[in-house]
């Protein structure tokens, strides 16, 4: 066996810096005069901006007092201009930027808001015209752009997504997302963690609400729960385009046939968990679930079916029974109001009634059951268990492609949870 072995030297051919001649080199220079750049300085106008978010209690003179501006004339036409004064008084919540003079004399004031879901924003311009101003409002498309967060549970949902400055609409979506495999009243616990992708829409650079959820990862008791938002694009044959779910990234739709629980997650209806019979003042065998939550809270049927019953029955006091298939009944009881009749078709998610303290109950809460052929089950347990429909064969190339990069997504997120925790 031969073996080589190769050394390989680059050579220089330039001079020697260390030989060569030092030159040095004198030259004057004469600054320019002192007074015209003063000049200059005098004649130059400053302008300054800032920015503000009106309350509800504002008039002309405190906003302009808290935008640091100083100006009888542009005080005068906030109090007296129709478009100025339906578009700020008693109206919280609106994001205003102020352009004003070096000696605090408004040139313009914009306000932004949005008014509904389509995807558009109204803008209050005030723009100083000779010795007086004009108002005028514009209507501008919103601009999505896409933020990255997540967090670890210490002691409930919002708090995390509090410390994360993730918005609440935020929250609730995500609780939505995956009701259908965690029940976000009572099966959270502490150490769980999310990562969430979502879209936050702007109005002139600056964030005007919290938007979609594009995709998240909920781990709960060590369980990973994944989610990404999705929308086939529409058929050559000219027909409606699909509506948009939410999948696991393996491709299942996260719409199962029954909800785990019966309310809407809320800060209102949030880590509750079972309790100590009021009545009976002992432990014992509970048929249900009991949710805590104040009067007049709505409650959701878990899943489509047909009212069985609806009215005043035992310690249930105003109750609904609602048929399912399979032989799948739900039981909400206690209940301060019922807005539904015997023999009415509902769908999931759709408001059957309201929490109350109806019946054999101390305070108001929910009672509810879960029953299979007439045996009592576990809500949370027979929501996992329920059919998931899949992507369909034809979008999944498609879908296969946002899902690797939703996972990238949702990988950054994880970093930035963890630096945040650490």
């Amino acid at each position: 066996m031969l073996l080589g072995a190769g050394s390989y030297a680059t050579a220089s051919f330039a001079p020697d810096a260390a030989e060569m001649p030092v030159v040095q080199i004198t030259e004057s220079v004469s600054p320019a005069p002192l007074q015209a750049q003063a000049d200059v300085l005098d004649t130059h106008a400053f302008q300054l901006f800032r920015s503000e978010t009106t309350r509800s209690t504002d008039n002309a003179d405190s906003l302009l007092r808290r935008l640091g501006i100083d100006d009888p004339v542009a005080n005068a036409f906030l109090r007296s201009d129709p478009t100025a004064r339906q578009s700020l008084w008693g109206r919280s919540g609106r994001s205003v930027t102020a352009e004003a003079s070096q000696d605090n004399r408004l040139l313009k004031l914009s306000a932004r808001w949005t008014t509904d879901d389509s995807g558009n924003f109204k803008r209050l311009v005030v723009q100083r015209q000779g010795d007086g101003f004009r108002a005028t409002i514009e209507t501008a498309p919103l601009v999505a752009s896409t933020r990255l967060a997540g967090g670890t549970i210490q002691s409930s949902l919002f708090a995390a997504t509090d410390d994360a400055r993730i918005p609440d609409a935020v929250a609730v979506q995500v609780a939505e997302i995956f009701s259908g495999d965690i029940d976000f009243h009572r099966a959270l616990r502490k150490g769980d963690r999310f990562s969430i992708v979502y879209e936050t829409l702007e109005a002139d650079g600056e964030p005007m609400r919290s938007g979609r959820v594009l995709s998240a990862e909920f781990v709960n008791n060590g369980k990973p729960y994944q989610a990404m938002w999705f929308q086939d694009a529409p058929s050559a044959t000219g027909a409606a385009a699909p509506k948009g779910a939410y999948y696991s990234l393996d491709g299942q739709s996260l719409r199962k046939a029954f909800l785990a629980s019966p309310m809407e997650f809320s800060r209102v209806t949030s880590g509750f968990k079972m309790r100590f019979h009021p009545l009976l003042q002992k432990w014992r065998a509970h048929l249900g679930v009991d949710y805590a939550a104040p009067t007049g809270t709505p409650v959701r049927s878990v899943g489509d079916g047909i009212v069985d019953f609806a009215g005043v029955q035992g310690g249930f006091g105003n109750v609904v029974f609602v048929k399912h298939r399979n032989n799948n009944v739900t039981v909400y009881g206690h209940l301060s109001r019922i807005d539904v009749k015997r023999g009415q078709s509902v769908s999931q998610s759709q408001v059957i009634g309201a929490v109350g303290a109806t019946g054999w109950a101390t305070g108001p809460h929910l009672h509810f059951e879960f029953r299979v052929n007439g045996v009592h089950q576990d809500p949370l347990t027979v929501a996992k268990q329920s059919d998931a429909v899949p992507v369909s064969t034809a979008a999944r190339p498609k879908f296969e492609a946002l899902a690797q990069a939703a996972r990238v997504q949702l990988g950054a997120a994880a970093s930035m949870r963890l630096v945040t925790t650490e």
